[in-house]
C-alpha cells in the first residue's frame, strides 16, 4: 500500500509548484525587502484564515509601549506544518525578524520568530506532528454501493525552497523538498508532472475586465474580504483540509463538500436527473452528480456574479463540471474540471487537480482579514 501511494505521488506532484509564493499572501502592503527587528512581549495569537495574526508590545526608543501585529501564514497552513501551539504563551518574551508594513507602523509580516529565547522557528518552517493515515480496514464501497469517498482531503502541501543555485526560492511540494534543495530534480522537472490548468482564452469582454482586476483588492479579489472564490479556486488554493460526507437525506443520496478555506459548503444531490428551474443564483451554484464507475460527475449551474480564477470573472451563465476519480488502492482522488461561461470566456477552462486522505482533520477556520485594513480606514486590534 505505502508503495502503490508513493508511486502514484510520484506521477502525480501537485499543481502549486506552478503558482509563485507572492501569489498566496498580501505581500503587496509590506516592504519585502527591507527587514525589522522586535524584542518584546507576547499578547495573543489568532489563528484564522487567510492569514493569523501574532500580537506582541515592545518598547521604541523613548521606552514608549508599542503594540505590534505581525501577519503570519494562515491557520490551515500553519496547523498542517505542526507548529506546537502551546509554545505561544501571552507573556513569553519574543524577538522578532520581519518585513515592515507600507502604511501601518504597528503592522508587520513575521519572518522569523524565537519564543523564550530558545524556540527559534522561520514562517516556512515544517514539522511532522501527524502520522500516515491508517487505510487499512478503510471500506472501498459504502453500504449503498458507492464509492467511499467521504473522508478529509487535502492536496499535498508546498513549502517554500531556495534551490542550490540560488535565486528567490520556489514552492514545491513537501514530497520533494530535499531532492529539489540537493539539486536532483529541478523545478522544470516538477512542473512537467503535472501541467498546470489551461490559460483563460477571454472574450472581449473577459479581457477587459481581466486586465482592470485588482488583485489586491478587496473590493476585487473575494479571498481578501473573508468570501469564497469559486467551487474550482477555493478547492486547493492555500492547501486547505476539505471534508466529504457521502450520505442519505429525504431518501436522496447527497454528497456534501466542506471548503477548508472559508469554512463553507456545497451539496451534490446524486442521482437527480436535472437542475431545478428558476434557481436562485449562489457562489456555490446548484450541483447535480451521478457515478460512472469510480468517478463521480458532478454538473453545477445557477451561480451568481462573481471571480472564477482571479483575474477571471464569471457570469450567472457559467457552467461547470467536475469529474472526481478515486483510486481505491492509493485512495488519491483526482479531480478534472472544466469550466464555461460565453460572457467572459471564449474557450472551455479545463484544469485537474488530486488530493489524499489528510493526515491532519478537518477543521473549520475563522476568518479575519486584516492587511488590507488599514488603508481602508477600518483599523482593527
Amino acid at each position: 500500500m505505502k508503495h502503490q501511494r508513493n508511486a502514484a505521488l510520484a506521477a502525480l506532484v501537485t499543481l502549486a509548484v506552478s503558482t509563485p509564493a507572492m501569489a498566496h499572501h498580501g505581500f503587496g502592503r509590506f516592504l519585502m525587502t527591507e527587514s525589522v527587528s522586535y524584542s518584546g512581549t507576547l499578547t495573543k495569537l489568532e489563528l484564522v484564515n487567510p492569514h493569523s495574526y501574532l500580537y506582541f508590545d515592545s518598547v521604541d526608543a523613548d521606552g514608549n509601549k508599542i503594540e505590534m501585529r505581525c501577519e503570519m501564514r494562515a491557520a490551515t497552513l500553519i496547523r498542517r506544518s505542526g507548529w506546537d501551539m502551546e509554545a505561544f504563551v501571552p507573556g513569553r518574551r519574543v524577538d522578532i525578524m520581519a518585513r515592515p508594513h507600507r502604511d501601518d507602523p504597528h503592522s508587520c509580516y513575521l519572518e522569523k520568530i524565537t519564543l523564550g529565547g530558545s524556540i527559534a522557528i522561520d514562517r516556512n518552517d515544517q514539522f511532522s506532528s501527524s502520522t500516515p493515515v491508517d487505510t487499512s480496514n478503510r471500506p472501498k464501497t459504502l453500504t449503498s454501493g458507492e464509492p467511499n469517498i467521504s473522508g478529509d482531503w487535502a492536496v499535498e502541501q508546498a513549502v517554500l525552497t531556495i534551490p542550490p543555485s540560488g535565486g528567490t526560492g520556489a514552492l514545491v511540494p513537501r514530497s520533494v523538498r530535499e531532492d529539489f534543495a540537493a539539486g536532483r530534480i529541478t523545478l522544470e522537472e516538477i512542473r512537467a508532472r503535472n501541467p498546470p490548468p489551461s490559460r483563460p482564452v477571454y472574450t472581449d469582454k473577459g479581457k477587459t475586465s481581466a486586465e482592470a482586476f485588482r488583485m489586491w483588492s478587496p473590493e476585487d479579489n473575494p479571498r481578501l474580504s473573508c468570501k469564497p472564490t469559486s467551487v474550482i479556486f477555493d478547492w486547493t488554493f492555500d492547501w486547505p483540509v476539505n471534508r466529504i460526507t457521502q450520505t442519505t437525506d429525504a431518501g436522496e443520496n447527497v454528497i456534501d463538500i466542506s471548503y477548508g478555506l472559508y469554512s463553507f459548503s456545497r451539496r451534490v444531490h446524486v442521482g437527480m436527473a436535472a437542475h431545478p428551474a428558476n434557481l436562485s443564483p449562489s457562489n456555490m451554484g446548484h450541483s447535480i452528480g451521478h457515478w460512472e464507475g469510480n468517478t463521480l460527475v458532478v454538473d453545477t449551474v445557477g451561480f451568481e456574479e462573481g471571480v472564477l480564477v482571479p483575474p477571471t470573472r464569471n457570469s450567472d451563465q457559467l457552467h461547470v463540471v467536475e469529474r472526481y476519480t478515486v483510486d481505491t488502492d492509493s485512495w488519491i482522488l483526482r479531480r478534472e474540471y472544466t469550466a464555461e461561461d460565453p460572457v467572459y470566456l471564449a474557450e472551455p477552462y479545463r484544469g485537474a487537480d488530486v488530493v489524499l486522505l489528510s493526515e491532519t482533520p478537518f477543521e473549520a477556520q475563522p476568518c479575519q482579514e486584516l492587511t488590507f485594513e488599514f488603508s481602508s480606514g477600518n483599523q482593527a486590534r
